[in-house]
């Protein structure tokens, strides 16, 4: 296929957690806030002169540092954003927005508040506790939480705009980039897509790492130019799969498992599309906070949330995905010692094979997986083993 216009320059943006993008925001006098978690409401990060960036840590070498603080049993990515922190990549920062909702990341955001590593007197670390039952009894303490852990700081120490009316405005920009990607992965579906499973996850990074203010033209160039982009008359990808799992900020996953043969052509991950692309539908007869509250408990698929209603969404959603998006299988992942997917990913690969009867490939691995030879056997030998299943079944390899 031809090489997408922006793509060279999404990946650009995708080397430094404080990118161009950013620097230009910070110059602009915005108030820049990090954050790590889907229960964060990014939206509300997004009010006001606020510009919100899910924290990563690219190119990551040593966490010799981090795992002094951490210790060596501990999340990857958690150890990593601190051995960033301690190098001072995060001096960019106005506050961190973090929730009680893991242990390790808890830690990690401690680690940065206690030992003070960024550089800013009104700098502030959150910690928003967030329900673990879903219900309507859930939204009044959610809103509390966020009101004022979130706003108020914001408020005080900024002067951010946190009316309601702000609100509305930040949830509208919010949703015009979510319908850009929503249209994009929906492209997904077709039987020979005209995009990647790389190429999209890197377009959906650059929306959780940039301004949305400073790339929302790109990413319309980028929707206009894929609607006519001529996809190879005879795919190289050998099977299609469905990638579930813990945070990925890392894309060179993706490209890995592309590599080995196997088209990803729908992403249901932290830091992915889904959850996090959709739209936030407001109406006028309740305050915008409540139903934003309301949206990210009922959208969010966390395996923090053990209820049965909870554990089938997730379950059932990854069956109907596979049907959906003309899957051949599932990849269900985790980050070394993640807690949540660590039995999620043992307990949903199991469900999905033997109860949903969907191939299933499952793995944990490093936060950094683009040197893991490991790994790439692992996904070589799982497509051929989608090839067989499909041969068996009286059907021709792909």
């Amino acid at each position: 296929m031809k090489d997408l216009k922006h793509l060279i320059y999404f990946e650009r943006l995708l080397e430094d957690a404080n990118n161009e993008l950013m620097r230009q925001a910070k110059a602009d006098g915005k108030v820049i806030v990090g954050y790590t978690c889907y229960h964060m409401p990014e939206v509300l990060l997004n009010i006001g002169n606020c510009v919100s960036t899910r924290i990563r840590a690219p190119k990551t070498g040593s966490m010799d540092l981090a795992t002094y603080y951490m210790s060596n049993y501990t999340c990857e990515y958690c150890r990593a954003l601190l051995e960033r922190a301690i190098e001072g990549g995060y001096n960019f920062l106005d506050a961190l927005a973090g929730v009680d909702a893991c242990a390790q990341m808890n830690r990690c955001m401690e680690n940065i508040e206690i030992q003070k590593l960024v550089e800013n007197e009104k700098f502030f670390v959150s910690h928003v506790d967030i329900p673990c039952k879903v219900d309507e009894g859930a939204v009044p303490h959610l809103k509390q939480q966020l009101e004022m852990k979130i706003l108020t700081p914001l408020k005080e120490r900024y002067g951010v705009d946190v009316s309601d009316a702000s609100i509305r405005k930040a949830v509208a920009e919010h949703n015009e980039v979510c319908r850009i990607l929503t249209e994009i992965g929906n492209m997904r579906k077709l039987p020979n897509p005209p995009i990647t499973g790389y190429e999209f996850h890197i377009i959906t990074l650059v929306t959780y790492v940039c301004p949305k203010y400073l790339i929302v033209d790109k990413l319309r160039e980028t929707l206009e130019e894929l609607k006519t982009r001529e996809p190879d008359a005879k795919s190289k990808f050998r099977a299609r799969v469905v990638l579930i799992g813990s945070e990925i900020d890392d894309p060179d996953l993706t490209k890995l498992i592309e590599e080995s043969g196997a088209l990803v052509v729908m992403d249901r991950y932290c830091y992915g599309s889904t959850p996090g692309r959709e739209e936030i539908v407001l109406t006028d007869d309740e305050p915008a906070l409540d139903q934003i509250c309301r949206h990210y408990m009922v959208t969010s698929m966390c395996p923090r949330y053990v209820s049965a209603e909870k554990k089938n969404q997730r379950w059932n959603f990854v069956k109907d995905a596979v049907k959906e998006y003309g899957a051949d299988g599932a990849i269900y992942e985790q980050i070394k010692f993640c807690d949540y997917w660590g039995y999620e990913r043992a307990l949903a690969s199991h469900i999905a094979s033997e109860e949903f009867g969907i191939p299933t490939l499952s793995v944990d691995r490093p936060y950094m997986s683009r040197t893991s030879g490991q790994l790439r056997t692992r996904f070589q030998a799982f497509v051929e083993s989608l090839e067989i299943k499909k041969i068996n079944k009286g059907g021709k390899a792909r």
